[in-house]
């Protein structure tokens, strides 16, 4: 009678999962960092994204016959991408663009929007229905829930996007100064 293997069939595939929501975790975020220009830490995040997942594979390969591994390695990669994101929403890093477009309430919109110390461009525009004004600000990404707030509240049923910007320089931001 064979004797079950705890460490190939139970213990193996918690290992691996848990190791592979660390590294898909860490992989999601280099990713993240990378595209933001973050080049002090993407690279640090790489080095022990691999060094997790090198290992984790090399116990894979030693315990070739375990099927839940298998499925741990699969479950782990499927949560650590979920948590990344998770992680880097939580964060709120980074500077958007606003784009709002209104027929009606622009004045009263960049009012409020400056009042709450919001830097604002308005722009003269034609849209598909007559003369627009179009409203941009520049805003970090913490203060997005501020400022749709504000447009939610001010111009119920504006039209606006949201655009990560990559970089940006000076400028009016709240509490934060010149950029």
């Amino acid at each position: 009678m064979e004797v079950f293997d705890w460490y190939a069939w139970v213990i193996l595939p918690f290992i691996v999962f848990f190791a592979r929501v660390a590294d898909v975790t860490l992989g999601t975020l280099r990713i993240i960092f990378t595209s933001r220009g973050r080049r002090d830490i993407a690279p640090l995040l790489g080095f022990v994204e691999v060094f997790i997942w090198i290992v984790i594979v090399g116990q894979i390969v030693k315990n070739a016959h375990s099927l839940t591994a298998y499925i741990g390695y699969a479950a782990g990669f499927a949560t650590g991408t979920f948590v990344g994101m998770l992680i880097e929403e939580r964060m709120a890093m980074g500077t958007l663009v606003l784009r709002i477009i209104l027929a009606k309430g622009a004045d009263e919109l960049t009012n409020a929007l400056r009042t709450a110390g919001f830097g604002v461009t308005c722009v003269n525009g034609e849209g598909g229905q007559g003369a627009v004004k179009l409203l941009y600000t520049i805003v970090q990404r913490k203060k997005l829930s501020t400022v749709t707030g504000i447009i939610h509240e001010i111009c119920p049923g504006a039209f606006f996007s949201v655009e990560e910007v990559r970089s940006s320089e000076m400028g009016i931001f709240p509490n934060s100064g010149r950029r």
